[in-house]
């Protein structure tokens, strides 16, 4: 208990530190002022997708948003805590802060980071800041500005006892209780001394932390551990920012979004007037649905997540302007509430080793319109407390992809889909199809199209894209070439009905298993005529597990390769019914083929050849439709 001279003293130290705070602010915005970039909303790119390029260096980070984020289209990068923090082996040091008012962490200091702000804006990219204020470092010694802190006394600078909750432990509560969430308001998270964020005197210094970022060009914050603090403490904190910065330097809301865990533990709708929830519900699902966990499957989605204009689901999502959205992020993909791609413990899944559905996963993400997306970029790890490298991502300017740090937001699949989820955001989700249980296709309104294969097996057929006709790149694997005549990867022709025969490949191969197109990168010039040409083919004498294909010299019907040929329908039951289906081809063109019977790993030709002797050949019509009465199956 403080006596009398204590509360005059503390009194004292409170008027103090208030007007030494103030005083920095003041002196942070005139330095800030002089050397920060004049930038406008309309030079950023759209912000439907962001990157947490986590514990990457300032000096980096300016690098990436010059080389790489300005120029995909990304709208934002979410960086690492950037005030003072505890020095430590281990990633968690920078969610422990010793303090506020100084702009020195493991990533860099103050001048580091202002230069990075100036080279993201003019790069078209908004800079995003993780923010901890829930709780300080433990134990004690010196932080990366070189203050110095007891965790044991509560002695920190600009703090003293009278800004914490009492010392108390959240984990054994009841959180269904009344006393059960209030511990998870005002107890130590972790056992971190825990700031008592619904008093004045702390809230003035998250003020004037916020104030300072934004001053220096910072577009917004994420806020951790946001449901171990009241939701009418942080929507205070905001209303006084929001006094000195009603809008960001170049004339925006200020983004915020906040970590709320679904667990029962708050109402997370009570925190909706202060930003966007990380929506935990979003990689859970993408976990087992991808994986397959507990029956679930791609086509489990509309059932899980809920559809355009009635989401929800049996998940219990929360509507889409209140969620940002993620596969994983860096707490996650080490405690098992994700998809990993960057976890090399072993002692999990890695779900980029000998598969690509943390790359179909992400793509599923950036197709889809539930949220606001967030790509995880970070580091490899082989130990969960593993430290950032001690490595940059670059040498001699050129990025070290999948070395130490994985740059997953530069991987082709996923990266290509930033422009296709900006170009359809307001465009419905709609011609949901299906093939087999996990593999699914759906357009975004007259924009764009998406085709996925979660299975070993190659899934062709002819799809309804609503997209006007002509030749699309798909961009998993390739872009407009510079001419914007031609695909430097895959191409797709949608036909004057909107309609595209597609062979999507089998996962396991050297890109994601998916086709995704949109309008643009459709390639210029006169559109592609085509011919719908219906195959039938009988006698193939198949077995069971045999299903029977075209394939031949088109991409349409495989290229000759067996793995993503056309699948046709069997007409009836039995070894030697016929078989059936229609494949759009190019108009006025030759065509070789061949049928063949696939099992899904071993191919029976006819004649007994690949290609050469025996194949089929046949123009195809200049348009419309053609016919190919085949006979039968030649042994």
């Amino acid at each position: 208990m403080i006596g009398t001279t204590s509360t005059v003293l503390a009194a004292a130290r409170i008027r103090w530190q208030s007007w030494f705070s103030a005083a920095m602010m003041a002196i942070s915005m005139l330095l800030t002022a002089s050397v920060s970039v004049s930038i406008t909303a309309a030079t950023f790119n759209a912000r439907d997708t962001s990157v947490q390029l986590f514990e990457w260096s300032w000096n980096d980070i300016a690098t990436e948003c010059t080389q790489w984020l300005g120029p995909q289209g990304y709208g934002g990068v979410q960086i690492s805590p950037p005030g003072a923090s505890k020095n430590a082996n281990g990633w968690w040091g920078v969610y422990q802060p010793v303090n506020y008012t100084n702009l020195t962490s493991r990533m860099g200091n103050a001048a580091q980071l202002q230069t990075m702000i100036n080279a993201c804006h003019t790069a078209g990219v908004r800079v995003y800041a993780d923010i901890v204020v829930n709780q300080l470092a433990d134990g004690g010694g010196t932080a990366t500005d070189g203050s110095v802190w007891n965790a044991a006394t509560l002695a920190y600078p600009f703090f003293s006892a009278n800004d914490f909750h009492p010392l108390c432990d959240i984990q054994g509560a009841d959180y269904n209780s009344p006393a059960g969430q209030y511990n998870v308001q005002h107890c130590r998270l972790g056992g971190l001394p825990d700031l008592a964020t619904e008093n004045a005197y702390v809230q003035g210094q998250v003020v004037n932390y916020l104030n300072t970022l934004l001053t220096m060009g910072v577009d917004g914050f994420r806020i951790d551990a946001a449901k171990h603090m009241q939701a009418s403490a942080l929507q205070a904190i905001f209303n006084t920012v929001k006094t000195t910065h009603p809008k960001t330097n170049a004339g925006e809301n200020i983004w915020v979004t906040q970590e709320i865990i679904n667990d029962g533990e708050v109402n997370r709708a009570d925190y909706f007037p202060v930003g966007t929830l990380n929506e935990f519900q979003f990689p859970s699902a993408m976990r087992d649905i991808f994986r397959g966990n507990n029956g679930l499957s791609l086509s489990s989605i509309p059932t899980v997540m809920g559809t355009w204009g009635n989401w929800g689901g049996t998940w219990g999502f929360i509507q889409p302007q209140n969620a940002t959205i993620f596969i994983n992020n860096w707490d996650t993909e080490r405690n098992g509430g994700s998809l990993n791609a960057s976890n090399y413990t072993g002692s999990v899944p890695n779900d980029t080793q000998g598969t690509k559905r943390y790359d179909l996963a992400s793509i599923f993400m950036l197709a889809q319109g539930y949220g606001e997306a967030q790509v995880q970029s970070g580091f490899r790890f082989t130990n969960t407390n593993d430290d950032r490298p001690t490595a940059s991502p670059y040498n001699n300017g050129v990025a070290q992809i999948n070395v130490n740090w994985d740059f997953i937001h530069r991987w082709q699949g996923i990266s290509n889909m930033v422009k296709f989820r900006a170009a359809s955001v307001g465009q419905a989700q709609t011609n949901w199809s299906t093939g087999n249980s996990n593999q699914v296709a759906f357009s975004r309104g007259t924009v764009g199209f998406i085709a996925l294969n979660n299975t070993n097996g190659a899934w062709t057929n002819t799809f309804f894209t609503n997209l006007p006709a002509g030749t699309y790149c798909n961009i998993i694997n390739g872009n407009l070439n510079a001419a914007g005549n031609g695909c430097t990867g895959g191409s797709v022709v949608v036909n004057t009905s909107g309609n595209a025969s597609i062979a999507v490949p089998a996962d396991g191969g050297s890109s994601a298993p998916a086709v995704a197109i949109y309008t643009g990168q459709k390639v210029s010039g006169v559109v592609a005529a085509s011919c719908a040409v219906t195959f039938t083919i009988a006698n193939a004498n198949t077995v069971v597990g045999q299903n029977l294909y075209v394939v031949g010299n088109q991409a349409a019907i495989g290229n000759w390769t067996p793995a993503s040929s056309f699948k046709l329908t069997i007409q009836g039951s039995g070894a030697n019914v016929p078989w059936t289906g229609t494949v759009t081809l190019p108009a006025s063109t030759a065509v070789q083929y061949k049928y063949v019977k696939w099992n899904g790993s071993t191919a029976a030709w006819e004649s007994n050849q690949a290609t050469g002797s025996g194949n089929r050949e046949f123009t195809s019509c200049a348009s419309g439709t053609q016919t190919r009465s085949d006979g039968n199956f030649k042994p």
